[in-house]
């Protein structure tokens, strides 16, 4: 191993003991295990039999619980149910430390063909967004809808204010930030993340803010947490080098899934001008921009991601059924 990377982490069946993760009123969360991974999943129970399922995908750095306040809006509409990604959120580190985007996608999968539940409504965001992008084109089986909240597929010209979180992905970089971060509180890194996510930070609560702090300090006591950081990021810079068949772009347009994109004008990470290359990406799209929002539509503006998501069952509906004649 060479002095710029970082220190192996110990293996999940050692890891010391953290706080518990946050469950919100009206979820769940629980531990599935997978070859080569182990997920958490955190649910709403369905308000009544017959529901379309759902599934969450985080992005970089977040976790199941960015989605709480969209699988809560959308009680009675599908049956919704988030996952951790390896390494994120209240999941361990894969088995083999595969945090490229096919490995987290291939998690996705495997949790999915496990769990027998798909068709599903697939979301993603940023990098939750690329994931589901690389599931519903290798996958068409396993995806009923497509929700894509500010995907993180390749852009030509990076936004100066999305280079610091690239830099991440460089051997060293995250060994540095964290020796010259250390005495940081989590409180303070909650607001540079806040400030560099939503469109307008006063819109996160005292109690959404106290919440964020806590699961921080939980998982800055995680051996892996910079691992997975570091790791994902430099996957999903690697994703963006592909080219052919296996590249994000070509992927998107092998979609056969209604998609719904939801990009925001004061994303700092992804692009607004990227809205309209992914609207002609995409097959069978509907673009949603929110001129106000940042990265994270679905914690700023629930209600209205939720809105234009049920718009988009309910089309897909109406299309089914006149095919049915």
């Amino acid at each position: 191993m060479s002095s710029t990377e970082l220190p192996s982490v110990p293996p999940a069946s050692v890891l010391p003991k953290v706080t518990a993760v946050r469950v919100a009123e009206g979820e769940r969360l629980r531990s599935v295990g997978l070859p080569g991974v182990t997920l958490a999943v955190r649910s709403r129970p369905p308000v009544r039999e017959g529901l379309q399922p759902a599934l969450y995908v985080h992005g970089l750095g977040g976790s199941s619980q960015n989605w709480s306040a969209l699988m809560a809006l959308l009680d009675g509409v599908v049956a919704s149910e988030a996952v951790d990604l390896p390494g994120f959120g209240d999941s361990p580190p894969p088995d083999d430390g595969n945090y490229s985007i096919t490995a987290h996608a291939r998690a996705v999968i495997r949790y999915l063909d496990a769990a027998q539940r798909g068709p599903v409504h697939l979301f993603g965001n940023s990098l939750g967004g690329a994931v589901s992008t690389r599931v519903a084109a290798v996958r068409p089986d396993l995806v009923r809808t497509l929700t894509l909240v500010s995907p993180a597929l390749p852009e030509l010209r990076v936004q100066r204010t999305a280079v610091p979180t690239g830099l991440v992905g460089l051997p060293g970089v995250a060994a540095l930030f964290s020796r010259l971060t250390r005495e940081w509180t989590a409180e303070q890194r909650v607001r540079g993340v806040t400030a560099l996510c939503y469109g307008d930070p006063g819109r996160v609560s005292p109690e959404a803010f106290r919440h964020a702090v806590e699961e921080l300090e939980r998982r800055l006591q995680l051996p892996y947490f910079w691992d997975a950081m570091t790791r994902t990021t430099r996957g999903l810079l690697s994703a963006y080098t592909l080219g052919g068949q296996h590249g994000l772009w070509r992927q998107a347009e092998r979609v056969l899934a209604p998609t719904l994109l939801v990009y925001g004008g004061r994303d700092q990470l992804v692009g607004i001008r990227m809205a309209q290359r992914a609207a002609r990406a995409f097959p069978d799209s509907r673009l949603l921009t929110l001129p106000d929002a940042g990265h994270v539509a679905m914690m700023e503006y629930p209600e209205t991601v939720a809105t234009a998501f049920r718009d988009l069952v309910a089309e897909t509906a109406a299309a089914t059924d006149t095919a049915r004649g």
